[in-house]
């Protein structure tokens, strides 16, 4: 957004504000100078009159002219087509700098003296507004012959280029730069004056009617108006729209798109007499596209979309009698969303509409129709056509505490509200209240949340203003059972990963066929699914072992001697009801093959493979399968066991299932994800006192599992006792039916040292406890 420091003070009164504090004020607000110029136009540039004009005796492209510049009359030659008597023009005198290797010297042209310059606007570092000298009027300013170009400020102006965010709409206008400043600087905005030139109005005999098939939430505001008669070019519209980068055109297209500039109110302007019908009648119709954006149309023919484009042939030049002026708005929400979804072109001023114009559509009419007045001679119809939707007003509720704790310091409630209102919102407050009710202006779309009104405030009283003090960050506790899930599973893909497995990821989809052989559940009929992506995936997986298993056998065939995988995935019962399991599969070698083994490496056993998962999911007991399944071994495999519930299995791949896949040794767990979920553990006292360890060799039944064991044990209460653990399993002919194993326990007491009589006490108990539980014997 580009504005001028003499535009700006249409609005606000900047005399005792210098550029320095215009430049801090604008990055302090928010509103971001990229750059700030002062066009310099040099010492000795002056108003002079054209006293005469005559063409050069010796050369049909130039005149000499008899030029009055206040102390003297001089002739000057110039080459410039449209010089003229009777005009105002700028000249450089003897003795001026436009430039380091410009300097203004007496000079001859085709024998002719001349002493001075008549320059052009782009020779002063000022913008082009043409192809000839610059023409001055008194748009700049009282013109004095002999005064200094560089003393109008209109000209010698400031230009300032702002960036602004893609929600501050309501600053791409000279009015909406200067609202914003009026809050920071504490100042009021001055009331324009809209008095036109033209004083009579008129009423215009033409039919005009507009019918709207459209609920689309939009402003329209038409105006007609007629006899237009070219007065003269204004030099300071035209200059302004060259310093803010508008490209000028026809008079009428220059004077809209200043006052859209000036006012932030997109207007558009039609030739009218295309719009008529054979009675002189006009009749619009307004209706909404499915995309929800809103066309004008004269019967079939598309005017404009509104806020988007306007069709061009439709559009007014400088031979146009009667023109039609139009104002609008439409929520900025709507062109986004509607333009995204279709393919029509916008137009330059899609820009200002996808952002948030200017609602004021009163306010915009009467600056054109003021602008107009400069240019034109034109008769304006006494009223206008107005198209207007019922809006709901958006109030915020708001407490004084909460928008302190945002901004991060007390802000009063006087100065509060007075910002505010500066802003152009409205208050509405119950006395002794700490919470009010904000209504924000039209012209900020933006403003929905409590937050939004604490930077507004945050903005104006100033960044730098707000005392430095330590964050204080008050956390809340955040951890949900989804954070608990997450860090279970990274944990046992951190520890499987460190144990040599690789994670394998496969569809939730398998093989029917492949579950009925195995013996795993399948879906029940009717939740069959009906359309399967491949015959291999006709159904859900109640598995993860079968589609791991695959992927064994696809990196055997790739050559590939050690496999050792998990996954952590979703099965489904026969009801399609979900449930996370995890599942290993190690099958071929326990190492890659290396010089350490000299190309040998070991087959993968079943000690080998319970150590492997035990350091990956914790400690566990194994007890005897009591039912299996058709990949497990008939007598290399076990239930596994925690806290007393059985959560999985492992085994060893069942030959049989060994040679459908055609791998070789392999070993496989799958159990519930649920029951490996880490708990709370409550610490405990370490002991200061040594401990001891004693080993107790048993002679039990063969088939006597240790699980049974372990629980017999278990059963003693014994605070003394901590742990206990096998180490090792004896058979041999002389114990016939029997076995010896031998048991390590650890004894250790937090009162204090134990005597020999407590140690062999224990130990007499447990030994006691096996033998009348178990029948076992001391060995």
């Amino acid at each position: 957004m580009i504005v001028t420091r003499s535009w700006l003070e249409e609005f606000i009164d900047l005399s005792d504000v210098s550029n320095k504090k215009l430049y801090q004020t604008f990055n302090a607000i928010g509103l971001e100078v990229d750059t700030i110029e002062h066009i310099k136009i040099p010492n000795g540039v002056v108003v002079g009159k054209v006293l005469s004009c005559e063409k050069h005796p010796d050369a049909d492209k130039l005149s000499v002219c008899q030029i009055d510049i206040g102390e003297d009359t001089k002739q000057i030659v110039c080459g410039a087509k449209n010089i003229s008597n009777g005009q105002f023009v700028a000249v450089a005198t003897i003795g001026s700098i436009l430039s380091k290797d410009f300097h203004i010297k007496p000079t001859e042209l085709r024998g002719v003296a001349s002493d001075g310059m008549v320059c052009s606007s782009t020779e002063l570092g000022l913008p082009k507004i043409n192809s000839g000298i610059m023409i001055l009027d008194e748009s700049i300013g009282a013109l004095e012959i002999g005064k200094n170009i560089n003393q109008y400020s209109k000209i010698a102006d400031t230009v300032i280029e702002l960036e602004l965010t893609a929600n501050r709409g309501d600053c791409l206008s000279i009015h909406g730069v200067a609202r914003d400043l009026s809050a920071s600087l504490n100042k009021d905005i001055k009331t324009f004056n809209f008095e036109s030139n033209n004083k009579s109005k008129v009423a215009i005999a033409r039919k005009f009617s507009i019918t709207n098939h459209s609920d689309t939430p939009l402003s329209l505001q038409y105006k007609l108006s007629q006899n237009k008669q070219i007065r003269n070019s204004n030099l300071l519209i035209n200059i302004r729209l060259g310093f803010v980068g508008l490209e000028l055109a026809d008079s009428i297209s220059n004077i809209v798109r200043y006052s859209t500039h000036a006012t932030g109110v997109i207007l558009r302007a039609y030739d009218s007499e295309k719009l008529q019908n054979g009675d002189q009648s006009t009749v619009l119709t307004l209706t909404e596209e499915g995309n929800k954006l809103v066309t004008i149309k004269k019967e079939s023919s598309l005017l404009s979309t509104i806020g988007v484009n306007q069709a061009q042939e439709y559009l007014p030049d400088d031979k146009s009698k009667a023109i039609l002026f139009e104002a609008s708005y439409i929520e900025p929400e709507i062109l986004i969303e509607g333009l995204a979804s279709s393919k029509i072109e916008s137009d330059m001023l899609y820009y200002k509409t996808s952002r948030g114009s200017e609602p004021d559509l009163i306010f915009g009419m009467r600056y054109l129709e003021w602008g107009c007045s400069i240019f034109f001679d034109f008769h304006f119809a006494n009223s206008s056509l107005v198209v207007e939707s019922e809006k709901d007003e958006r109030i915020i509720a708001v407490n004084f505490q909460e928008l302190n704790d945002i901004i991060g310091q007390k802000t009063g409630k006087s100065e509060v509200s007075n910002i505010l209102t500066r802003l152009g919102f409205k208050i509405h407050r119950n006395k002794g209240s700490e919470s009010f009710g904000i209504l924000a202006p039209p012209h900020r779309h933006d403003i929905l949340h409590i937050q939004d009104v604490a930077e507004e405030i945050l903005r104006i009283v100033g960044i730098n203003n707000i005392d430095a003090k330590p964050l204080e960050l008050t956390e809340k506790v955040r951890l949900t059972n989804s954070t608990t899930l997450y860090r279970a599973k990274r944990d046992l893909r951190v520890r499987a990963t460190g144990r040599g497995f690789f994670e394998a990821v496969t569809y939730a989809f398998c093989d029917q066929s492949k579950l009925e052989k195995y013996g795993f559940d399948t879906l029940d009929e009717s939740l069959k699914l009906l359309n399967p992506i491949a015959e291999e995936f006709n159904t859900m997986r109640s598995t993860l072992l079968i589609n791991l298993l695959d992927s064994v056998k696809r990196n055997i065939n790739y050559g590939i001697k050690r496999i050792p995988l998990f996954e952590i995935g979703t099965v489904f019962d026969k009801q399609r009801n979900e449930s996370e399991h995890i599942a290993f599969v190690w099958s071929g070698h326990i190492d890659s093959e290396s010089i350490d083994n000299q190309g040998k490496a070991e087959t993968i056993s079943f000690p080998f493979f319970v150590k492997e998962l035990t350091a990956i999911i914790g400690e566990v007991e194994l007890v005897t399968c009591k039912s299996k399944n058709g990949l497990m071994h008939p007598y290399q495999s076990a239930h596994i066991i925690k806290k007393e519930q059985i959560i999985g299995f492992v085994s060893k791949l069942h030959p049989l299932a060994s040679d459908t896949y055609a791998i070789p040794d392999t070993f496989v767990a799958e159990m519930s994800f649920a029951a490996l979920m880490p708990e709370h553990i409550s610490v405990s006292t370490i002991s200061n006192y040594q401990g001891v360890y004693k080993d107790l060799s048993i002679v039990i039944d063969k088939d006597m599992p240790y699980s049974k064991i372990s629980q017999t044990i278990g059963e003693i209460e014994n605070s003394i006792l901590k742990r206990f653990y096998p180490i090792d399993v004896y058979k041999d002919q002389s114990l016939a039916e029997r076995k010896s194993v031998t048991i390590r326990f650890f004894i250790q007491s937090t009162e204090g040292t134990m005597s020999d009589n407590m140690i062999d006490d224990l130990m007499q108990d447990i030994l006691q406890k096996l033998e009348t539980d178990l029948g076992a014997k001391i060995r």
